[in-house]
This record gives C-alpha cells, structure tokens and sequence, in this order.
C-alpha cells in the first residue's frame, strides 16, 4: 500500500502559478447530439452555469464536451446511443483559446466511426488531451466510495491520464493482453504453442501493467502534494492511499525488478487463474482509499453531505496538481455539483473555483444555488438557461466541423 494524506483550504491557496494561461472553450456548437439537434453558445473563461428542469439537456451539453478527451466521455455511453435521431450522426465543435493561440476541434461520429479534426486536420484524442485536459464530477460519481473499487480505479485513472495522456495505451494494451490470457486458460489443457502465446502475453502485461501502476504513483503523489498544499477550508481535509501489489513493489524495486517479478507471478498463477475465470492479480485489483482525516474515518462510512464534500475536494486538489504539474489549469465539467453542499460549501467552492483561474461547466435546476457566483466571477461568469437554448431543426446530415447552428 502506498499512503498521502493532505488538506484543502483558503481559496486562494487553490490559485494557480501565474504564469499559467488557462486553455478555455471560447465557443460550442453541437449538431444531433443527444437531445440537440443544434446548439451554439458562446462561452466565458470562468463559470458557465447551465440551469433548467431535469431533463432538458444541461448533463448532455457536459458529455459533448468530454468527448473532446481521450475515453468513452463522463457517461461512459455508446457512440451510437449518443445521436439525436437514428439514422444521423453526431458532432461537436469547440473553439479553444489556448497560451499557443486559438484552435478549432471537432469530433464526430459517422457510418460507426468517430473522428477527430484539429484546425482542419486529422487528429488524435491524445493530442487534444494536451491541449484540453478536463477533469469531471458527476452525480453517478457520488456513489464512489461505497461502490466496488472499479470506479475508484477510474477516477484515478482519468486523473493519471491528465497528467500523462499516453497511460490511455497502457490501459487499452493491458486489458487487450489479460483479456486474451484468460481466454487461452479457460480453453483447458496447454500446449507448447499456446504456452508461447501466453509467455507474450504475459510480457505485455507486465510491460503494460507496470506503467499503468506507475502512471498511478506519479498521479497520487501530485495529488498529495496539492492536498498537502492547501489547507483546509469548508471540504474536509482527505488521506488518500493505494493498495495494489504492482504500486506498492515500485516503491521499492525499479520496473524491471516489479516487470520481472509479475511476469513470474503470472506464469505460476496459469492454473489458478484459468480455474477462476479471470486474472487474480494485477492493477486491475487495486484500490484507492480515502479516509476522513478530522474523523479518522473511512470516506464509505461518512454522511452522504460528507462525502460529497470530500468528493468535490478531491476534484479541487486534482486540478490544482494538473495546473502546478502540466502549466495548464483543466477544464471542470461539474454535473450538479451543489447537491448535497449547503451554502456555505457553495460560497466556497466559487472562491476556490476563481482563484484557479480556468473554465468551469456547472449544471444545476435553479439559480438559487449558484447565488454568488456572478459576484465572485464579475464578467468571467454566465448563467445559460438551457429552456431557452433548446432548438429545433430540420433533420440532416451532420458535418464534422460545421460551423453552424
């Protein structure tokens, strides 16, 4: 197990280095996505607040924008379940200011496949992740600490991914290779051929799992330095610890000594594995843990309000370390966030949310709860109400890039 603990506090605490340039969404257009068959809207740099009844399509405007970065967006849906009428595709445009200039993104998905253009040209996810990086809280996440430990894995992993977009291969490798070890297993008796297929296969999953295990240190430890950083405000102050036997051995040992020892591992495990069905060990099984320091106290066993606000400190912190470490502050996609904060917690969260500098996307049925924040934000600050943003078009095929409404 590995172990940080930090705090989270004053607002400014959160600022980010001032040379920082935050990389922000200058304009958005979507076209047959979801419940828009065309939305455009101009955005600010600092809090673009979406109000409107549930339903109306504020956590779809939220996804579209996290299909700019590198994944399956903050639904985790299916391309295909994303398009407003069956027979379409989809698209979405972004205008990007960033420290470099301005860039133009758009990605579509057509014919089954999803395409990324850069100012007019092909381009990869990874690419856009260095120049957008997001991070995102949604209410599907406040279930993360009582939850199995997939979901704490992700949310680590999509951190670690902001930091070093190519941990998405190591991911997608790895779970390519253990998925292809457990169907040999499971096919029964070895062969010298199969045997040789699963020696490769174990390379590359020691290859592939160390990485990810050490993209996951790099990720905690800047995330203990960000909480260590800050002080602790109205979020409670979190400790944070990963317990994963390829984590825990890179403490100590170098890769090749970790890659070399779990490659051993597994080839020995063969027989296990193949009668249980899956793979017993790996990075596919740690966790993340999360203790409430003031109380000493698991973040499952705490309050509902609690957890949330340990939740909302994580993402905080998280970002805090993206902007410290890369130079660029991310791009908060927070999906109604103020559920469960009280208004004290809300006042802080808009402090704390200006002091960092970058754009923050926030949903929310009504006004009342973001009181406030055009007063910390002054012209940085925009409430869209999304009732009044709903359009309908003719049915028609949808262009990668487009420009228009």
């Amino acid at each position: 197990m590995t172990g940080a603990s930090a705090s989270l506090d004053r607002p400014h605490d959160y600022a980010a280095p001032a040379s920082v340039l935050a990389p922000h969404i200058t304009a958005l257009r979507l076209t047959h996505f979801r419940s828009h068959a065309a939305l455009t809207l101009e955005c600010v740099g600092g809090a673009m607040v979406l109000t409107g009844a549930n339903g109306i399509g504020k956590t779809n405007v939220l996804e579209a924008l996290s299909m700019l970065a590198p994944g399956r967006g903050l639904r985790g849906a299916a391309f295909d379940d994303m398009r407003f009428e069956r027979r379409l595709g989809w698209t979405v445009s972004a205008d990007i200011a960033t420290a470099q200039g301005p860039v133009r993104a758009g990605i579509g998905w057509q014919n089954g496949a999803r395409k990324l253009r850069l100012d007019g040209a092909n381009g990869k996810l990874d690419d856009i992740a260095h120049i957008l990086p997001q991070l995102w809280l949604t209410p599907a996440m406040d279930r993360l600490f009582v939850d199995g430990a997939s979901g704490r894995r992700k949310f680590l992993d999509r951190f670690a991914q902001s930091l070093d977009a190519t941990l998405s291969k190591a991911l997608g490798g790895y779970e390519k290779a253990m998925r292809e070890r457990n169907r040999l297993l499971q096919e029964g008796v070895p062969n010298a051929a199969s045997n040789g297929w699963l020696d490769g296969l174990e390379e590359a999953m020691a290859l592939h799992g160390v990485a990810i295990a050490a993209a996951r240190l790099t990720a905690l430890d800047a995330l203990a330095v960000g909480l260590a950083a800050i002080p602790e405000t109205a979020f409670p102050r979190a400790e944070i610890a990963l317990a994963g036997s390829l984590e825990a051995g890179l403490r100590h040992q170098s890769a090749l000594e970790v890659e070399d020892a779990f490659r051993a591992r597994l080839a020995q495990a063969r027989r296990l594995d193949g009668a249980a069905g899956r793979t017993l060990e790996g990075p596919h099984r740690s966790d993340l843990q999360v203790i409430y320091a003031a109380k000493n106290m698991a973040a499952a066993d705490c309050s509902t309000g609690e957890q949330k606000a340990l939740l909302v400190g994580l993402i905080l912190a998280q970002a805090h370390s993206v902007a410290a470490q890369r130079g660029d502050v991310p791009i908060l996609l927070l999906d109604e966030v103020a559920a469960h904060l009280d208004r004290h917690r809300r006042g802080a969260l808009a402090e704390i949310l200006h002091a960092l500098g970058g754009q923050s996307w926030i949903t929310g049925t009504d006004n009342e709860a973001f009181d406030g924040f055009e007063t910390v934000f002054g012209p940085a600050f925009a409430a869209v109400n999304m009732a009044a943003k709903m359009t309908e078009t003719d049915a028609g095929e949808a262009s990668l890039g487009s420009t228009s409404s």
